[in-house]
């Protein structure tokens, strides 16, 4: 009887199995290999079950041993290579012959001869001998996959490695042992599940076995429930045994106590709820492929445009896109409430009184805990959305099942309505809500992001705005000076025609300097983009010296070496050299000296203008932190601090340096290096 029921399980077990081959629509030939040898172990178990095919014979045992080691052997001869297309073509190899040859002689021998069972021990051994050989060949041949065939190798080994110890002590006492007999059904049954998991990891075979959550769960609960129950009887065993008299009534008592403590742990919601997250988590493949999904998700939202409206509506369809939906509203929370930022509704939506109540509990709801919100659960388990408290009559009529918080600085900075329309719904449990925590983390940091950029867009427009202002305040200021100079020399050579002239030709500039402002002023440029022409810097200088920087003292003295024409914008060196012999000429005390010399580089292919004066001079670290800081000058409000931060920026721009060399006390010399035209 014990042996009937380890059989019984063991062709139960195998039949489930065939069950699921048969499932398969893949076609291959390791499928139905695999398939013949679960059905031959499948018959082998049950014509051992006595109560449904009464007591076994030795023949019979041995011819339904040998015959399921056939079916094995030919299943095996099927693993050792991966190219067969057909049935047939593993039949015709000479190495299959080879295989399965000692099988069918051994099953034909006892219709053809008379001899000893002995000898059909011996053969059942070399039988099991074999299936351990060729599971070396497969197992060496398999490669990278040995963790693949793994599981199938212990199977395969560990009941042959019993076949093998069977047969041998048969044939050491001339007989088979009951007890080995009725412990191989157990033997089979308990090494089930190292097959099954070995044909989930082999993927070439073709065969996806799927067994459902739920089974898995109800089998756990149960297998826990029975090791539980095993234990306490245990346990009241052994206060029956020491217990005296009172033994039997504590025993009965920790029995039903048991009982009720395991009643009320699996009839718990969060439990089982527990457990089968857990056995999700650890035990089966992922709903989603986060990798594809990531990917897909992000090139969709790289292909929306950069205005508010577009980047919204992409951050709603990457969304719906993800768990396959068609409608959904994008809000976002704001002061006065909260605004809807983008639609994909097929049909127009009405918004009711009863809709924006509805709404604005389930925010209320949602901001204080950043929890995702099934509506279609509310309606079932209302107990998981423990504090909200919605019209169930509104609900059965709402067109959007969940509701997909935005969450920023512990915030709510938004939320997505989601419908499925006319698609299948997904059910919000732990993998779902992983998942588009994933999705709407990305979608918010996606739609945060262009808003923050935005403001930063705005703030460098002001920025260049201001920039634009001090560039167009500094030229003020030198126009004044240009007009100021003018007043100071008019009333002592006003009747001069020279002076006049002069006065004239310095207001037409003047002029010109002024239009340019307004240019910039009307273009919001910080810079107004001149004309470049091959000039001679000695004539730009000259001009400079004699009309812009003649009201200073020192007068600045120039000395020409050697030159070259440069391509130069005209006005633009005229300002960058104006600003920097005023600031010498600043610099120095009205009985020291400011030079100019012009001369060439060779080495560096450069014109170069040198201005050395003898005034006061700066320190290293001036000239390293604060001498083309933009907007950082020595002079309080007569200064503007964009002089030599102009001067740099254009050298610079058009391929040459400038360069400080500077003591306090002892003077500056500031070299300008002019860029040539290569022959």
């Amino acid at each position: 009887m014990i042996s009937d029921l380890g059989y019984a399980l063991n062709s139960f077990a195998h039949l489930a199995l065939l069950l699921l081959l048969f499932t398969v629509k893949k076609p291959g030939v390791a499928k139905y290999f695999l398939m013949l040898a679960t059905a031959a172990t499948f018959l082998w178990s049950t014509s051992l079950i006595s109560v449904l095919m009464g007591p076994i014979s030795l023949s019979d045992l041995l011819r339904s041993d040998i015959f399921k080691q056939l079916a094995w052997l030919l299943f095996l001869a099927g693993c050792i290579q991966t190219n067969f297309k057909s049935f047939s073509d593993v039949l015709k190899r000479p190495t299959t012959l080879i295989i399965i040859s000692p099988a069918i002689v051994t099953l034909l021998a006892p219709y053809l001869l008379v001899f000893n069972p002995a000898w059909s021990f011996l053969a059942l051994i070399v039988l099991s001998l074999e299936v351990l050989v060729l599971l070396e060949v497969v197992y060496r041949q398999a490669g990278r996959e040995q963790w693949a065939f793994k599981p199938l190798i212990i199977y395969l080994g560990a009941t042959n490695l019993f076949e093998f110890v069977t047969y041998a002590n048969a044939t050491m006492v001339n007989q088979v042992e009951v007890g080995y007999i009725a412990a191989r059904g157990y033997i089979y049954f308990l090494l089930m599940p190292l097959l099954v998991i070995s044909i989930r990891r082999i993927h070439h075979w073709g065969i996806d076995i799927f067994i459902s959550r739920d089974v898995v769960l109800h089998s756990s609960l149960l297998l826990v429930a029975g090791g539980y129950l095993f234990l306490m009887a245990l346990v009241g065993y052994a206060i029956n045994y020491v217990g005296g008299s009172w033994g039997a009534t504590v025993q009965i008592i920790l029995v039903v106590m048991s009982f009720a403590l395991l009643a009320t742990v699996f009839l718990s919601n969060a439990f089982r709820s527990k457990i089968k997250v857990f056995i999700t988590k650890h035990f089966f493949a992922n709903q989603f492929d986060y990798r594809e999904e990531w990917v897909k998700l992000t090139k969709w939202l790289t292909k929306a445009d950069s205005n508010a409206i577009d980047v919204y509506q992409a951050g709603l369809t990457g969304l719906l896109n993800a768990i396959q939906y068609d409608s959904g509203l994008l809000y976002k929370v704001n002061a006065n409430g909260f605004q809807c930022v983008a639609k994909a509704t097929p049909q127009p939506l009405e918004i009711t009184p009863e809709f924006d109540e509805t709404l604005h509990q389930l925010v209320g709801f949602c901001g204080q805990n950043g929890w995702f919100i099934d509506t279609d659960e509310y309606l079932v388990k209302p107990f998981n959305y423990e504090g909200l408290k919605l019209d169930r009559q509104i609900l059965k009529q709402w067109d959007f099942q969940l509701l997909v918080p935005f969450m920023k600085d512990d915030g709510l900075w938004g939320f997505a309505l989601l419908g499925s329309g006319d698609k299948e719904k997904v059910s919000l449990n732990w993998e779902v809500k992983d998942y588009l925590t994933a999705v709407s983390e990305q979608v918010g940091t996606y739609m945060q992001h262009h808003e923050a950029a935005q403001v930063v867009a705005e703030n460098a427009q002001f920025a260049a705005f201001n920039r634009m202002s001090a560039f167009v305040l500094h030229d003020l200021k030198n126009v004044l000076a240009q007009v100021d100079l003018i007043l100071a020399n008019a009333q002592q050579h006003k009747h001069n025609p020279e002076f006049i002239e002069d006065t004239f030709e310095t207001l037409e500039h003047t002029k010109a300097r002024m239009e340019n402002m307004l240019k910039q002023l009307t273009d919001k440029n910080a810079t107004n983009e001149g004309i470049d022409r091959e000039s001679l810097l000695s004539e730009i200088i000259e001009e400079v010296v004699n009309k812009r920087c003649s009201g200073l003292q020192p007068l600045p003295r120039v000395h020409l070496n050697s030159e070259q024409s440069v391509v130069v914008d005209k006005e633009k060196v005229a300002n960058v050299l104006y600003h920097l012999i005023s600031n010498a000429q600043q610099a120095t005390p009205e009985d020291g000296a400011v030079d100019i010399t012009i001369c060439e580089d060779s080495s560096s292919l450069s014109q170069l203008v040198i201005i050395e004066d003898t005034g006061v001079g700066m320190d290293n670290i001036f000239i390293e932190e604060r001498l083309f800081k933009p907007f950082d000058t020595t002079k309080g409000n007569a200064g503007m601090g964009i002089g030599a931060y102009d001067a740099k920026t254009y050298i610079e721009s058009i391929g040459g340096k400038l360069t400080v060399q500077s003591q306090r006390g002892v003077g500056s010399c500031f070299t300008l290096f002019f860029p040539l035209k290569q022959a």
